[in-house]
Formats: structure tokens, sequence, C-alpha cells
């Protein structure tokens, strides 16, 4: 077994990533309310990272500047994904606790996701403080969850998730060519 490397999301890391998430989440992928939020969107700096295994890219996760609600700025994590072939071997938990240690210590208040609270809730998500908000399109309410980087950061949280953040210069890094279907 070869050492899995994470590191910071390169822009030659763009078509890589959009394959692992094509074959990862299908077609229908872009349809995702979540997608809503990025869609157009920069990730936030220094919050994209990748895993990869002699060269290839095998896992990813971003975060996003977003508003939920009418409280302080948050996170949204996702999509996270790991390969097919490298699932099992503890890539996607050390992305995240990557990611949720470097939004901590760029002071960020918390991070927001779509996903089951089986798996994510290890990583300090829960549905607890996310019954008010709801986002922008269908989704399964209980599967929005929250985990606060700084203690009370979605106290009150309520109303309309929307994202936020820098908007994307140009097609290429917003919408990225899909492969044929």
């Amino acid at each position: 077994m070869t050492l899995v490397s994470i590191r910071h999301e390169k822009t030659a890391d763009i078509a890589a990533r959009e394959a692992l998430l094509d074959d990862t989440f299908g077609a229908g992928r872009a349809a995702k309310t979540a997608e809503r939020l990025r869609e157009g969107r920069l990730p936030a700096d220094g919050l994209s990272f990748t895993a990869a295994d002699s060269g290839r890219m095998v896992g990813t996760v971003r975060l996003w500047h977003v508003a939920p609600g009418c409280r302080q700025p948050a996170l949204l994590l996702g999509p996270l994904a790991v390969a097919a072939s490298h699932r099992g071997r503890g890539i996607g938990a050390a992305l995240m606790r990557r990611a949720l240690s470097e939004a901590r210590r760029l002071s960020h208040g918390a991070v927001l996701l779509v996903g089951d609270a089986p798996y994510y809730g290890r990583f300090g998500f829960s549905a607890e403080k996310t019954g008010a908000l709801w986002l922008p399109g269908p989704y399964e309410h209980q599967r929005l969850l929250g985990c606060e980087l700084n203690s009370g950061a979605l106290d009150g949280a309520h109303g309309l998730v929307s994202g936020t953040g820098a908007v994307a210069p140009g097609p290429a890094i917003a919408e990225p060519r899909r492969r044929a279907a």
C-alpha cells in the first residue's frame, strides 16, 4: 500500500477533480441543491484539498462561503469524494480532518453540509442547530448538518442559506466542462 498525500488543490487539479466527482456522483451531481450554493463561485481561499496516491488524485474536498440565514458567515463543505479504488482506507476522514482543522485555523466559525449524520457525526456535525435553516431547493431536511468551530457560532441560526464569497472569473472555473454522458 502506498502513502496517500493530502495537499492544497492546484489549478492543474481541475480536470482530475471533475473526473473524480463525475465518477463518484454521476451525471446528476450538478442538479443537487448544494450545488446551487456553489454555482458560479470560487471555493474559500486555502480550503480546497486533494488526496493523491502515486500522483493520481484519489480524493477531494472543498469549502465554500455561505450565509446561514441571518447569522454570521459560515462555510459549506462539499463535495467530499474518494475514488472507489481507495474507499475504506480513511482518506475521506483525513480530508475532513484537514479541511476542518484549516478552517478553524483561519478563524471560521461554523461549517454546514448536506450528508449522512452517522458518517459526519464523528467530525462534530449534527442537525442540532440547523433545524431553522433551509436550502434553495429540494433536500432531505435531516441531512442538513452543522459543526461549530467556535462555540455558539450557529446559535439562533434561521432562514435561507445562501452562497456568498468570490464570484468565479470565467466559465473554466465556475462551470468546468463535463465529460460526455
